[in-house]
């Protein structure tokens, strides 16, 4: 992510929704309707303004995984409710983006939810404005995660296993995977947005082959001869999908990715390697002008992180 961008693209294929930004300062939320998919078993997604929040319901409780934006969360509790009349006990964030984490305060403080996160996480809410881009996540400490990890948490809740996997330089230094033994579902957070390019936050410690590793593990998680029946897969930010739209996704990165590292080997500088169109026969899936996920964005991202040139 470029230093003192706010934009964070959510783009629409598929009749998907248009664009949004980590920090939305002005929107007008009051129109946003929060949408209930239930996937299977007790796993539900909530679908509304910012990233996707999966839903686990039971007779222990409902646990979270993302919060969308701090607007949100009134609608987001409303549709809690509706599923269930437990109380909130845990909410757990893929990552710091506020889109997935802003309403962390006001969906924990009901029922006093723990909210549990990479320790990366609390690192960056925690810190004291210095003026980087980072300055965007710092928040109050009622949405700080309570509970954190560094390479993975396990906890039994509401029938099922539950293991939250901590994905190293992904879409940025602190990224997760939850994986619901019992259902069979995996919430992807952003290390999987079926909707665009990867996109990494490359000044939060980001890198693209990060986020192809946390594609693999997904896919790992979720291969049928470990699994019994069919698992799916909440992106951070899109449909629901299953093992074999992640395959093609991380098929995608990995062809990309090897393309522009032949270029790198060939000496090739970022604006030649851009021109040269690596992304072509994606383009009409994942292609966009503008944006963080604009497709020169996402090869200058591939370029840095397989070239280690940090972004000025």
């Amino acid at each position: 992510m470029r230093k003192g961008t706010l934009i964070c693209l959510f783009f629409g294929i598929l009749g998907l929704a248009p664009s949004l930004v980590y920090a939305q300062p002005g929107r007008n939320f009051d129109a946003v309707q929060v949408e209930t998919k239930q996937v299977q078993g007790n796993i539900y997604m909530l679908t509304g303004a910012g990233g996707n929040v999966t839903a686990q319901v039971g007779t222990d409780g409902v646990l979270l995984v993302d919060t969308q934006f701090a607007p949100m969360a009134p609608k987001i509790l409303a549709a809690v409710r509706k599923l269930s009349d437990k109380p909130i006990r845990y909410i757990i964030n893929t990552h710091v983006h506020t889109d997935h984490s802003g309403g962390n305060e006001g969906l924990a403080k009901p029922d006093g939810a723990t909210i549990v996160a990479h320790e990366n996480v609390l690192k960056v809410m925690k810190s004291p404005k210095d003026g980087t881009a980072d300055d965007r996540f710092r928040t109050a400490q009622g949405s700080w995660p309570k509970e954190t990890f560094t390479e993975k948490k396990t906890f039994h809740f509401n029938g099922e296993d539950i293991d939250i996997i901590h994905i190293p330089a992904a879409h940025s230094a602190g990224d997760s995977i939850v994986f619901f033994h019992g259902s069979n579902v995996i919430s992807g957070g952003d290390v999987f947005a079926i909707v665009r390019y990867p996109v990494v936050d490359f000044d939060g410690g980001g890198r693209v082959p990060g986020m192809i590793a946390g594609l693999d593990r997904i896919i790992t998680l979720s291969d049928p001869s470990k699994v019994k029946g069919r698992a799916y897969i909440i992106p951070g930010h899109g449909r629901l999908c299953d093992r074999e739209d992640v395959i093609k996704y991380r098929d995608m990165s990995v062809i990309i990715r090897n393309r522009v590292q032949d270029m790198i080997k060939k000496g090739m500088t970022l604006k030649q390697v851009q021109a040269s169109k690596p992304t072509w026969d994606y383009e009409p899936l994942y292609g966009a002008t503008s944006g963080l996920a604009a497709t020169d964005s996402f090869i200058e991202d591939l370029y840095n992180s397989l070239t280690a040139v940090s972004r000025k």
